[in-house]
């Protein structure tokens, strides 16, 4: 799979946190290569109130033409964090057309498996984003490596080389 450009956004308010090594370490396995945008939303901070920031502006802009992102949080009172829904609020409905995004969530218990599913990627489909996978969910404890992220792997990485061919080929030729 040839990916341009591939980014991470995370939104643990831990800095470099779990969430944050395994969204990198699934971006990688999934392209191939590392990140080439890194957002810590940790980083961000307050200027993701700030409406009129440049370098949030920037940031979405760099989103936006990304052809791989993951988007990953923990799981905060059974939901994504909302460092995520403030870094998402800044896109217009549409803005992520062309992109193909993975929504990922670590959490403490199985019980919270489906929230990348049924949470983050209907938001993420509202902004426009290719999602033609399932949500990931991984425990904290075994993010890193282990059957669960192997068989998730095994069939995404069919499904986002198909979407990632196909937004490629709407873009060179101006239509799907």
């Amino acid at each position: 799979m040839s990916l341009r450009s591939v980014a991470v956004v995370v939104g643990n308010p831990k800095p470099r946190s779990r969430t944050y090594q395994a969204a990198h370490i699934v971006a990688e396995r999934l392209a191939g290569r590392p990140a080439d945008l890194d957002i810590d939303l940790t980083d961000v901070g307050a200027a993701l109130l700030d409406w009129s920031d440049p370098g949030v502006a920037a940031l979405v802009a760099a989103v936006q033409v990304s052809d791989l992102v993951v988007v990953a949080s923990p799981t905060y009172k059974a939901s994504y964090t909302g460092l995520v829904k403030l870094f998402l609020d800044r896109f217009a409905g549409g803005s992520l057309a062309g992109v193909t995004a993975v929504p990922m969530m670590l959490g403490g218990h199985w019980k919270h498996a489906l929230a990348a599913d049924l949470l983050l990627k209907p938001v993420l489909v509202e902004l426009g984003a290719t999602c033609p996978t399932a949500g990931l969910f991984l425990l904290e404890t075994e993010f890193a490596d282990g059957a669960v992220l192997d068989a998730w792997l095994e069939r995404a990485r069919i499904q986002v080389a198909a979407t990632t061919s196909a937004n490629a080929t709407a873009d060179r030729s101006g239509h799907a």
